[in-house]
């Protein structure tokens, strides 16, 4: 029989192949976030130890990323925005990437708590065991909500750092992992709004596919309903100041007002432009009536930047709240 693309007898794997395994646009998220709630802590910690504390954490993000990729890797390959990846595409064998996966997410764990202590370094170790265990495996296939309960492993690296930084994970520490677990939602369901012939090819039961576009624009716009008070709780309770209170209630009214679009557009009823024409997808070109949900997406991205930027920003000296 002959190999099939997906697992070649001869490796063809690059260098930029194993990169590209460790989701580096995710990790870039992962590193902010984590450094965030490193710096925002109370205490000081030296320069050295935050260092290895951030790459630790950095390199974990990657490792089950990798480990995602892995396990995803035949799904992948029946999506027009993953089928590039490097085990989809068949230039890393699933193996090679599970070995890569495993090897990493065992040296950031050791090595960070080591180097730092280990409540973060148990931290850590579940975050990859949820996203690579509990939601690949359990959860991606299985519900709709895979997305929700799924997203808490992206909203760990805050805790991890804070953690880092202290040896404690106190409330403070989990507003922040709540913020990002309320914005993942309908972040990733306004792409699945114009992206859902990808997940309905998959097999994967994402809310658009499984309850329809009508209903995951109005949990779009519920969840925005949480998460922008919550967004702002940061200023009334201490760990941010007034510039971010101005960042966190200015952005919160615009993600509101844009969730509300979603909500009476008529996004994810038709498929998009290029599942229309079958090429591949731009990430941004979308139909007319799914506009709104790609402004969403987009400006949710810089929301969650901006306000974590906010509260590193308030960290410099003479801003102090």
């Amino acid at each position: 029989m002959n190999p099939t693309p997906a697992t070649p007898v001869v490796t063809t794997a690059q260098p930029e192949d194993y990169v590209q395994l460790l989701k580096p646009r995710v990790m870039s998220l992962v590193i902010f976030t984590a450094v965030t709630g490193l710096v925002v802590a109370p205490g000081d910690m030296h320069p050295l130890s935050a260092a290895l504390a951030i790459l630790c954490i950095a390199v974990g993000a990657g490792a089950a990323g990798a480990l995602n990729m892995a396990l995803e890797g035949e799904t992948d390959a029946l999506m027009r925005r993953t089928r590039g990846r490097p085990v989809a595409a068949g230039r890393v064998r699933k193996g090679d990437a599970m070995t890569y996966g495993v090897v990493l997410s065992v040296f950031s764990v050791m090595l960070l708590g080591m180097a730092s202590n280990w409540l973060a370094a148990g931290l850590l170790a579940l975050t990859i065991v949820y996203y690579a265990g509990f939601y690949t495996l359990l959860l991606k296939r299985r519900t709709p909500q895979n997305i929700v309960i799924g997203g808490a492993a992206g909203a760990f690296p805050p805790v991890i750092g804070w953690a880092a930084a202290t040896g404690d994970a106190p409330w403070p520490a989990w507003l922040l992992f709540l913020i990002i677990f309320l914005w993942t939602p309908p972040h990733s369901w306004a792409l699945a709004l114009y992206s859902a012939g990808d997940y309905a090819r998959a097999g994967i039961p994402m809310m658009p596919v499984a309850r329809g576009a009508k209903s995951t624009r109005l949990q779009i716009l519920l969840y925005s309903l949480v998460l922008v008070p919550v967004g702002v709780a940061p200023a009334f309770t201490g760990l941010g100041g007034v510039i971010y209170g101005v960042v966190a209630a200015v952005g919160g009214l615009v993600f509101l007002a844009l969730a509300v679009r979603v909500w009476r557009s008529r996004a994810g009823d038709q498929p998009d432009k290029a599942e229309a024409v079958g090429r591949e997808a731009a990430l941004y070109d979308v139909r007319a009536e799914a506009k709104p949900a790609r402004n969403l997406f987009a400006f949710s991205i810089l929301y969650l930047m901006a306000l974590f930027a906010a509260l590193l920003v308030e960290q410099l000296p003479g801003l102090g709240h």
